[in-house]
């Protein structure tokens, strides 16, 4: 798939990809990752409009520097996409930065929401899981070829039963194979603005979680997350008796989408909009 480009307010040219017709799902990747990341869910999604993009400083978007790679950005970008797109109102579904990034939006912008589906992530981030992503953010991955790097995301704990044939799949996602060795497919500057955060005063985010009160929410937990704690996921479930809910079994951080139960919950999730 070749993505489409625009240019944002700033001037930066960000990808996206535009796809089918209906409701419109605005789905937003992870810290490192690309629109790459919902393939294996595409297929199996109902009659819509799929949105995806490229944040700032990945994938096939332009890298513009450290100080541009923050959650106000990214949400600015992502509505600045919908605007290009000329909708004015669209569900969302945001892998871990992409679910707080939706969460803001929840805050700021919730005229533009149709409702918002989480995926394992919430308003408090584990320090275990942060310190995970720690290791590994903005560092090449070592070794020369995907099927090593394959072999390796095979040990992630917490995942179970998946097969070798997605982690090369995950390995092409996030890395290109050079003569050099394995690069990253997005600036290794990214690390800066996450060693900020890493190293800075704990942020209070459940402000932003309770603000989305009245809107249709859903949230799906990888089982084995250490990002997302069963304690946390609870206690978004006591604030929000209504919020759809799923824990896939066999996940960590993060279900891929296209489990079964994380299809349900999407599918249940889409079907209330409707």
């Amino acid at each position: 798939m070749t993505p489409s480009r625009f240019r944002a307010p700033d001037g930066a040219m960000l990808a996206y990809s535009d796809e089918g017709q209906g409701l419109p799902l605005l789905c937003l990747a992870g810290l490192t990752r690309t629109m790459a990341d919902f393939d294996y869910l595409a297929p199996h999604l109902p009659p819509l409009r799929l949105i995806r993009m490229d944040y700032r400083g990945r994938g096939a978007s332009d890298w513009t520097g450290p100080e541009t790679y923050t959650i106000e950005q990214e949400g600015r970008d992502a509505l600045a996409l919908l605007d290009h797109l000329g909708i004015e109102r669209a569900a969302v579904l945001g892998t871990s930065r992409g679910g707080l990034i939706g969460m803001v939006l929840g805050a700021v912008a919730r005229a533009r929401l149709l409702g918002l589906c989480l995926n394992d992530v919430g308003p408090e981030i584990a320090r275990d899981g942060l310190t995970r992503i720690f290791d590994y953010v903005g560092r090449n991955p070592a070794g020369k070829t995907y099927a090593g790097y394959a072999e390796r995301l095979s040990r992630s704990p917490g995942f179970e039963g998946v097969p070798m044939s997605r982690w090369l799949e995950e390995a092409r996602k996030l890395s290109i194979e050079t003569p050099e060795g394995l690069r990253l497919r997005y600036d290794p500057a990214l690390r800066e603005p996450f060693l900020k955060a890493f190293d800075g005063p704990p942020v209070d985010l459940w402000p932003l979680f309770d603000a989305l009160a009245g809107l249709p929410l859903a949230l799906i937990r990888g089982a084995n997350s250490d990002l997302l704690t069963a304690a946390t996921a609870a206690e978004m479930r006591r604030r929000r008796p209504d919020m759809l809910f799923a824990d896939v079994a066999g996940r960590a951080h993060i279900p891929f989408l296209d489990e079964p139960e994380s299809l349900a919950l999407i599918h249940s999730f889409l079907g209330g909009l409707q």
